[in-house]
């Protein structure tokens, strides 16, 4: 991010603009944030920028910059974390490098200044103050229930994973060189001011983090301070810095960032051996073998009008039968995502109510927390395996480890990186995709032949509350 000082600019013509607009209509605007459906949440996150706005203008194009002057928003953005957090959350167990780095940006490099083991607060405070130190927090919703409702409702909304970090620097430092990222991100500003710098991207779209020269990037094409309340947005790419003025007495701000890995390639990477293996069911040119001695030679570029030709052979059967599904993109969302926010209400996570019966009305539960797939079945795997209907969901998901990688050995040994869900013949494909594309549904219309087969399926869902009955 920024480098320590700076001469305070004007954001641009553009950007004036845009921040004139969000002060007025701000004014008339719900200050906090909107948790009745994905939808309302987003909206609230960038009022007032209206949804289609955004999308037609900004995502993956360009930053957005929304200075509200909304003291009651202001206040709700404090209440998302505060320095003083930090206090209560490292007598909870905190580990260098785990949960806290402690880093500051010196000649336009990072360096790292974590202690070994647990994190002691007087300890962080003390390079805080005296080093000049920014405090990076990492996944916060794991501790801060409100981010954890945020966050939550984002993951419905984008269907792709949201991780956060907080930075807390103190005046006259920084605490990150330039350098962009491979994610959406979203900056909300929680106390004080942050004085920032955004350069054009060297790399649209980025698939990795990377730091940039001073000498490389340019001058800024944006350059604006943010103040509590106000809300920051830049793509995948776009190369940052930011650093806390002097007499300001510190800065916090909360990173929301989300799309990592997320791109039409990265679907193809996951849904194209699927095409390849149902193709070659039936293409004897997809059995044939390969020449000999190919994976044997430097150049195979004699092999690539072969190649040409097969691959435009499966774009025209994608095209007439528009069979393409993804099997691991969407494990790895469901299983790695947040559990509903459910606050004291944590019975809604065990089956209550009525029992299904055949003349029972059912309704999905939890629709966003749920998939259906199509797989071979897992659970033969040294016979034919014939394909199996699977419907995976992050009920039981643990937000204590949300975002934490493998690395977090806690995480491993009580397997978080379990699928949860249940598993059914292909036959039940089409009664569950009734229920998932119908607000009610009687367990006796379920597409499904026996009244056994109705009652057990509504049953199986009841058990992991998927399904309530009405």
């Amino acid at each position: 991010m920024p480098k320590k000082g700076g001469k305070h600019t004007e954001v641009g013509k553009e950007m004036q603009a845009q921040c004139k607009r969000a002060k007025v209509e701000a004014a008339c605007s719900p200050s906090l944030m909107s948790y009745e459906s994905p939808e309302s949440l987003f909206g609230s996150l960038i009022s007032p920028i209206k949804e289609e706005m955004f999308f037609r203008e900004y995502w993956e194009q360009k930053p957005l910059l929304v200075q509200r002057n909304d003291p009651l928003l202001a206040a709700y953005y404090q209440s998302l974390f505060q320095f003083s957090d930090l206090k209560e959350l490292c007598c909870q167990g905190l580990y260098y490098g785990r949960d806290v780095n402690i880093c500051r940006c010196v000649n336009g490099k990072k360096k790292v200044l974590n202690k070994e083991g647990k994190v002691s607060y007087m300890q962080l405070k003390k390079d805080f103050d005296q080093k000049k130190a920014t405090v990076q927090f990492h996944q916060p919703q794991r501790f801060k229930e409100e981010l954890w409702k945020i966050q939550e409702k984002l993951e419905c909304y984008f269907g792709s994973l949201v991780g956060s970090n907080v930075y807390i620097t103190p005046q006259g430092s920084q605490g990150l060189p330039p350098h962009y990222d491979d994610v959406e991100v979203f900056i909300l500003q929680l106390e004080g001011e942050k004085h920032w710098r955004l350069y054009k991207p060297t790399v649209h779209l980025a698939r990795e983090y990377n730091v940039e020269s001073e000498d490389r990037i340019g001058s800024p094409t944006h350059e604006f301070i943010l103040k509590p309340g106000d809300l920051l947005y830049f793509p995948r790419g776009t190369i940052h810095q930011a650093d806390t003025p002097l007499g300001i007495s510190r800065s916090t701000h909360v990173t929301i960032s989300t799309y990592q890995n997320n791109s039409w390639g990265d679907f193809l990477l996951d849904a194209i051996p699927g095409l390849v293996f149902d193709t070659a069911k039936e293409e004897v040119v997809l059995r044939t073998s390969i020449p000999r001695q190919l994976l044997m030679q430097v150049d195979i570029a004699d092999s690539t009008k072969k190649l040409s030709s097969i691959l435009r052979m499966l774009a025209d059967r994608l095209e007439n039968t528009r069979k393409l599904r993804s099997s691991d993109m969407k494990k790895d969302f469901i299983m790695n995502r947040l559990p509903p926010c459910l606050g004291n209400d944590s019975n809604s996570l065990t089956p209550g109510g009525k029992l299904p019966k055949l003349d029972s009305k059912i309704r999905l539960q939890f629709r966003d927390h749920a998939i259906i797939t199509v797989e071979p079945d897992q659970e033969n795997a040294d016979e034919i395996r014939k394909e199996m209907v699977y419907v995976y969901h992050s009920l039981k998901n643990r937000r204590e480890t949300h975002m934490m990688g493998a690395e977090d050995d806690a995480a491993s040994e009580e397997g978080t990186s379990q699928t949860h869900g249940l598993r059914f013949p292909l036959s039940y494909l089409d009664a569950l995709k009734q229920i998932w594309s119908n607000t009610i549904v009687c367990v006796k219309e379920l597409h499904l032949i026996s009244d056994e087969e109705k009652e057990n399926l509504a049953l199986a869902l009841w058990t992991e509350c998927l399904i309530e009955v009405i």
